[in-house]
């Protein structure tokens, strides 16, 4: 199962990184998170997620390679299957966003608002797709170090979104509102 979980990992952040060199070579600057901004809540907030995202990755490996894990098997298998729904869902997420994809806020940044697709089910459905993965390699891995640095990892992109939010009110005035009450910040449409 560890392999399985190496394998989910590396379609993950092949998917990631490959998209910041496709839009790099477009002239895109994908990674917004805490460069060019002020010293505000933001850049803190982005920061740490920053930090998180790279410590709760070292923290996956680790556990793959070394942590026996401890789980049930029916646990493992669930595992399994979340890091596979989220892969699924990541890339689902990237190709619909096209070229308004940032890892960040991209305050001076032309982009469009992308409501189509699974973005009709979801406003973060790559956020729910890190979630995911992350869930995932903590079922198929676990250990108590493993599953802090998840926690950690997932309410620092909780906040996140909670600043993306605000940014694209901001950005988008009416129409992010009208989508905002349409769709759930998850997973799901309000009736």
């Amino acid at each position: 199962m560890k392999t399985t979980g190496f394998l989910i990992l590396a379609v993950f952040y092949a998917v990631y990184i490959g998209k910041m060199i496709l839009q790099k070579r477009k002239g895109i600057q994908t990674d917004q998170m805490a460069k060019g901004k002020q010293k505000t809540k933001l850049y803190y907030v982005e920061l740490t997620m920053k930090t998180a995202t790279y410590s709760v990755v070292a923290a996956e490996v680790f556990s793959l390679l070394f942590a026996p894990g401890y789980l049930p098997r029916a646990l493992v298998a669930v595992g399994v299957a979340l890091g596979v729904i989220g892969d699924i869902l990541f890339i689902v997420s990237v190709v619909t966003m096209k070229d308004s994809w940032r890892a960040g806020i991209a305050e001076n940044d032309k982009t469009e608002i992308i409501t189509g697709g699974i973005y009709g089910i979801s406003r973060n459905p790559a956020f729910l797709a890190f979630d995911c993965v992350y869930a995932g390699l903590l079922l198929i891995a676990f250990n108590w170090i493993l599953l802090a640095f998840t926690v950690f990892a997932m309410t620092m992109l909780h906040l996140q979104i909670l600043q993306e939010e605000t940014f694209l009110s901001k950005t988008f005035g009416a129409e992010y509102n009208v989508y905002k009450s349409k769709v759930r910040r998850y997973l799901g449409r309000k009736s």
